[in-house]
């Protein structure tokens, strides 16, 4: 089983142009933490125009793709108790995920208004929400125990009580051999927590993702290719995607090239991270080596950008999972 922490948001996604986020003053590409009257800024901002709504947030992004691919898994985090609560668990049931999310009445549940310019670059704006309130006492440790794998994102690091929460998953994931995988998730949740970040991968992480951008924050270095080698210096195996390019991983000291599979034409980026690490984690429960995890990342990460939002349709998730079950991609 696959276990996460995370962020539950109610994902609103919004097509713009590039002049919009300018008016907006949004800084393109990134992750910005908002307070309510901004929220209600940006949803008056989208009236009239195309909107949809989905289950989101990093973490559960990836456990939902995962949960698409057949693998046992359970999101935890904390919900508002509001319409948007039911709605969300509703789903999550709908999609086969495991459903260890809190719930409290002192907030709402969280959300994100994503915008998306011409070129598919996502830009969000987050209401946590609910989600600052998730705690240390939250967590279910015989869950954590009991799972293969436990996965968490840096967005789990703005506010004391969470840090509280994954630092005791962590404590216990670590005393029972549960394999802690981190994505770092955000430049700018680096840029405010590196050391943090660098000691969490170097004492209690076995898998680590980054993207180029996050990767140069975190060591200085504008080289892709030297940043994975510095990050797997303190982990087992470290990840950095690197876009068009592909992704390096470094895997006990060996770094490998792994490139992009098939001509992609994006669509809608949001969610590509989280479902590049959801390809990884497959692989890796599934029994295949580092290489052919790094494959199947990248296949689904490709898959996933040609479409709009971050999850696949039931019969895509049915033909990608015989698919991978058939092998034909290792001989492509």
């Amino acid at each position: 089983m696959i276990y996460g922490i995370g962020n539950p948001l109610i994902d609103i996604i919004v097509n713009v142009e590039e002049e919009d986020l300018v008016e907006l003053g949004i800084h393109k590409g990134t992750m910005a933490l908002i307070d309510t009257e901004r929220m209600e800024e940006l949803l008056a901002f989208s009236k009239g125009r195309t909107v949809s709504y989905s289950c989101g947030g990093s973490a559960p992004n990836t456990i939902i793709a995962l949960a698409s691919m057949g693998v046992e898994v359970t999101i935890a985090g904390k919900l508002g108790s509001d319409e948007s609560s039911a709605i969300y668990r509703s789903r999550l049931e709908e999609l086969g995920v495991g459903d260890e999310l809190a719930e409290t009445g002192a907030d709402h549940t969280g959300s994100t208004v994503i915008l998306i310019t011409p070129d598919s670059e996502r830009s969000m704006n987050t209401y946590l929400g609910a989600n600052r309130l998730y705690a240390a006492e939250d967590v279910i440790a015989e869950t954590v125990a009991k799972a293969d794998y436990f996965h968490f994102t840096g967005y789990m690091w703005d506010t004391d009580s969470q840090q509280g929460a994954i630092m005791r998953a962590l404590e216990v994931a670590v005393s029972n051999n549960t394999t802690v995988s981190f994505d770092v998730a955000d430049p700018f949740a680096v840029g405010r927590y590196r050391q943090a970040f660098l000691s969490l991968i170097e004492n209690y992480c076995d898998i680590v993702f980054a993207n180029r951008e996050e990767a140069r924050i975190l060591f200085d270095n504008y080289d892709t290719y030297e940043c994975c080698r510095s990050m797997g210096k303190l982990c087992r195996t470290a990840i950095v995607k690197n876009g068009k390019k592909g992704s390096f991983i470094s895997h006990e000291g060996e770094v490998l090239s792994i490139p992009v599979r098939g001509p992609v034409v994006p669509t809608d980026t949001t969610g590509a991270g989280d479902v590049y690490a959801a390809g990884f984690l497959y692989g890796q429960h599934q029994g295949y080596s580092v290489t052919d995890s790094g494959i199947i990342a990248s296949i689904l990460a490709g898959e996933i950008i040609t479409q709009r939002g971050a999850q696949f349709s039931p019969q895509k998730s049915a033909i990608l999972k015989e698919y991978f079950e058939s092998e034909e991609w290792k001989i492509h």
